[in-house]
């Protein structure tokens, strides 16, 4: 079975680094203006306020942007952005970016009877509204499962552990795609194989056998076999 991240994994980091991030940003004043209100959006507000000690939504959508700034892994920002891009989604202001091989494979294994999951540190719905506005058009049916940092930080091995019980398979029947050599030490840790996705396009370095700590590294998903 198949576990994949998204950012510099399946697409790139550009596109969220200087779409995505940028327009959360310029959005979230007036969404929080509009739909503060909204139990939902006021929880995670409410989660922001109570850690940053805010005092009002200005300081809350202040400390929001500065999170956006710095790429901070928060499950509050990460939620709330998420709404913001739904908006952007249905608007067509854009549509997700997804690498060809990445798209072709993804659909090959799937028609293959791959079982696939993500694992990102966007929110669930998020990851849903990205793949299902992807350049390829709608993938989410290549998915069975959905997973973010509810359900536990991506360099902590815990997190595997948690993903492969939900999952109901043995850790070692899991490979798990990232970019990021840190998130597949935890899932080595865990027990699941591990792939390292060196983009030339993301990572114009190539990170050689040290840099990689030992995970296998291919540059495109046609170089992935899932049986491994």
């Amino acid at each position: 079975m198949i576990l994949t991240d998204i950012e510099g994994t399946t697409s790139s980091i550009s596109f969220v680094k200087d779409v995505l991030f940028p327009y959360a940003r310029r959005a979230l004043p007036g969404f929080v203006a509009a739909r503060g209100h909204e139990p939902e959006v006021r929880r995670w507000l409410d989660a922001v306020a109570d850690e940053a000690g805010t005092a009002d939504d200005a300081g809350t959508v202040a400390t929001l942007q500065s999170w956006i700034d710095t790429d901070r892994k928060h499950t509050a920002l990460k939620a709330l952005q998420g709404m913001i891009w739904a908006d952007g989604y249905r608007d067509a202001d854009f549509t997700a970016h997804i690498y060809p091989d990445a798209a072709e494979a993804l659909r090959r294994w799937h028609a293959a009877g791959e079982r696939m999951a993500v694992y990102s540190s966007g929110s669930v719905p998020a990851q849903k509204l990205f793949f299902g506005h992807s350049d390829a058009g709608d993938l989410t049916g290549l998915f069975s499962a959905w997973f973010d940092t509810e359900i536990g930080g991506k360099r902590a091995p815990e997190s595997y552990t948690r993903i492969a019980e939900a999952l109901q398979v043995a850790p070692v029947e899991l490979l798990f795609l990232s970019d990021v050599v840190a998130e597949l030490d935890a899932a080595r840790e865990a027990g699941l194989g591990t792939m390292l996705v060196d983009r030339l396009e993301d990572y114009p370095e190539p990170r050689d056998a040290t840099a990689a700590n030992g995970h296998p590294r291919v540059t495109r998903f046609d170089a992935i076999d899932p049986a491994r």
